[in-house]
């Protein structure tokens, strides 16, 4: 028996929809050709994220399984990214050679080592030599995968022109460096939890960076992280009583963190690394988190309305939700 038909809402950088006469027997397979063609993006490039935290819906493997047996409920909201598409030939080359790219890592490391200058600060991050000094493109957004390590590949990239997550296992051990080093600073009040249990949450992959690990990357780095939120159409500059003479751009949209980027007119790498002074780009970045705000491109974590699909108990914002979590161990929400 198919049972009643309800409706899913999707949210993706096109705007809201809804879709509707679905049933627990439609299939993964029919879900994704009616969310591609709503969202005009392509079936490879479908990244669909599911529950509360979102968290990624396997997509590629078994979708002749049915909606049922994926835990997706009627009135559930779907969060719809698009993926970079990625060429499958390169992609098998990149497995062939996966012995040479980590041997080529150190070699990487040691290319960023020269990008970073030690001082009494710390490691001050210096413009990549032979850059043009031109910033007149186009500040441009790189979408990096919603891993629950998004801010750290997003930092990664600003750093080194690089997508992949295999610099964030050392961000996350900075980080809990810098907080076990401090327990005053980072008390319990400020961090949520005692000293001890962040420094251990914050090494697991599946843990969301936020404020505090930007403020303290940014010390580490000795560069200026301006953090562009969509909600509030804000730039949150951190660093910015360093006086840093080098900022990055990262945008937030609520729950998900991405670089930004300015294409090289001349050829070459992207810029991601700008001169404090160089006022229109950080103008072009405040007119970017209007625009996207107007256009209602993010998510309201504190204020939008919840419900527990295991216990049907109606929730607001993040915080009730952590909380019902920690003290029933439901963890599958759905937006009202």
């Amino acid at each position: 028996m198919t049972g009643s038909t309800f409706s899913l809402k999707l949210k993706s950088k096109k705007g809201q929809f809804i879709v509707k006469d679905l049933n627990n027997s439609t299939t993964v397979a029919d879900l994704k050709a009616r969310i591609a063609q709503m969202t005009q993006i392509n079936e490879p490039q479908l990244n669909i994220l599911v529950g509360f935290p979102p968290r990624p819906l396997d997509i590629t493997h078994d979708t002749q399984r049915s909606l049922e047996s994926t835990g997706i409920c009627s009135g559930e909201t779907l969060i719809i990214e698009e993926k970079p598409e990625f060429n499958a030939i390169q992609q098998s080359l990149e497995e062939d050679e996966a012995l040479a790219r980590r041997l080529q890592e150190e070699e990487e490391q040691e290319q960023l080592r020269q990008v970073v200058e030690a001082d009494e600060e710390g490691s001050r991050v210096q413009l990549p030599p032979g850059s043009s000094g031109n910033f007149n493109g186009v500040l441009m957004k790189r979408v990096v995968p919603a891993d629950n390590s998004c801010l750290f590949t997003s930092i990664r990239f600003v750093l080194n022109g690089k997508i992949d997550n295999e610099g964030s296992e050392m961000m996350r051990h900075i980080i809990a460096q810098e907080v076990a080093a401090d327990p005053q600073q980072y008390s319990d009040a400020v961090l949520g939890k005692s000293n001890s249990e962040y420094c251990a949450w914050i090494q697991k992959p599946d843990s969301w960076g936020g404020a505090i690990e930007v403020a303290i990357l940014s010390s580490y780095y000795g560069i200026e992280i301006d953090v562009v939120d969509i909600q509030n159409a804000i730039i949150n500059r951190f660093g910015e009583d360093r006086n840093y003479g080098l900022r990055v751009f990262l945008l937030f949209d609520g729950i998900h963190y991405d670089p930004l980027y300015m294409e090289n007119e001349v050829g070459g790498a992207p810029a991601t690394i700008f001169p404090v002074e160089e006022l229109g780009v950080y103008q072009q970045a405040e007119q970017l988190a209007k625009e996207a705000k107007s256009s209602r491109q993010f998510t309201n974590v504190d204020h939008f309305s919840l419900r527990c699909l295991q216990c049907d108990i109606k929730l607001v914002g993040q915080a009730q939700a952590s909380q019902h979590a920690t003290e029933t161990g439901h963890n599958n929400f759905g937006e009202i």
